[in-house]
Parts: C-alpha cells; sequence; structure tokens
C-alpha cells in the first residue's frame, strides 16, 4: 500500500503514520483491493485538518475531518472513509445480486409458444395432465390442540408483543395492552402483522 504524506504548516509524526495505516488497512480489508492514498495533514488557525485520498479501483474515496487535535481529525477522516468503502462494497454486491441469472448476451432469445417445439428440435411433442383443484374444499374433521403459548401473560406493548410473536413463532398471538385492552396480532400469508383490537 504506497501513502503519499503532506504535511501543511505541521510536521507529520510516525505516530500520524501508524494511526492512518492501520485505519487504511481496515479499509483494504473492505475494498479487497490495493489501492494508492494521498494523506494532507493541516494547521490552520489552531484547527487541525485530515484530508485522506484512496485511489482505488472502484474510483476516488475522499474522507476529510477538522477537529481540534490531529488524531482526532485522523480517526473522523478514516471513519468517513470506512463508511464510504463499505457502501460502495453494498453497492457492488446488490448489483452482482440483480444481475445474477438475467440473460447477458446481446441477442435476446427466440419466445417459445406453451405447447410447441422449436423447429431445429427433433423431440416429439409430450402430452402434459394439468391438475384441476375442486371448487370447494372437503370438509374435514377437526382437531383441537389446547395451547397457551399464544397468550401473553402480563400486559405489554405492541413492540413487545409483535418481538413476543417472532420469538415464539405464532402466527396468532393474544395479549393485553398497558391500558388492559385485549390486542390479536395475526400474521397474513404474505409476512405482515395484522392488529386486531378485540372489542
Amino acid at each position: 500500500m504506497n501513502v503519499e504524506y503532506t504535511g501543511r504548516h505541521y510536521e507529520v509524526t510516525s505516530a500520524n503514520r501508524k494511526e492512518v495505516e492501520a485505519g487504511l488497512s481496515k479499509i483494504r480489508k473492505i475494498l479487497r483491493d490495493r489501492f494508492e492514498s494521498k494523506v494532507i495533514l493541516a494547521v490552520e488557525k489552531h484547527r487541525h485538518k485530515a484530508e485522506i485520498t484512496i485511489a482505488s479501483a472502484m474510483g476516488p474515496l475522499v474522507g476529510v475531518a477538522q477537529a481540534g487535535d490531529m488524531k482526532a481529525a485522523i480517526g473522523e477522516a478514516l471513519d468517513h472513509l470506512e463508511k464510504q468503502a463499505l457502501k460502495h462494497k453494498t453497492r457492488i454486491i446488490t448489483k452482482k445480486r440483480r444481475n445474477h441469472g438475467k440473460w447477458n448476451g446481446d441477442d435476446k432469445p427466440e419466445p417459445v409458444a406453451v405447447g410447441s417445439v422449436p423447429a431445429s428440435s427433433t423431440v416429439p411433442p409430450v402430452s402434459m395432465v394439468v391438475h384441476k383443484f375442486p371448487a370447494f374444499a372437503k370438509s374435514t374433521e377437526v382437531h383441537l390442540v389446547r395451547s397457551d403459548e399464544a397468550v401473553a401473560m402480563r400486559p405489554m406493548t405492541l413492540e413487545e408483543a409483535i418481538k413476543e410473536a417472532h420469538f415464539r413463532d405464532r402466527d396468532v398471538f393474544v395479549f393485553r395492552d398497558p391500558k388492559g385492552k385485549l390486542m390479536i396480532l395475526h400474521r397474513t400469508r404474505d409476512g405482515k402483522m395484522e392488529l386486531i383490537e378485540a372489542p
């Protein structure tokens, strides 16, 4: 890792170098890439400024900070750089996930109608049977099991009840709010929690 230091009205010490290089090694682990960096440490009117620039394969990252002492300024600048590096990394990961499984060729594949066979194929067509569900469900014998896991014994807030329902892995959870009102949480098929207030 090449680091170029510049001091403006400030002499760069070995402690400053160690701090910068420790922070840059953390950022290097995040980016998983070699990069060159420039560090400018300056003092203007009793304010310590640190500007750290990284030239990586993803593009330039810049961390600028100003504080009462140089150690704090370097720390803030490195924090800014770390946040930027994490942002870049998550952006790349989400981009890869979005593109995963998509067609990347220049020419689009020809659409094939259902039930038809492409002309280039010599495979004979196969008949398929599609299952048809009855219009109404057959009634089955009801099987009841008594459970007290879906009922809270003490009053709780809505947030506590949601956490408790998730923890107990219940689709229906009955509880009383701090005012004593009976509430029912119900997890719908799409995974959302629905709140029902009993009269």
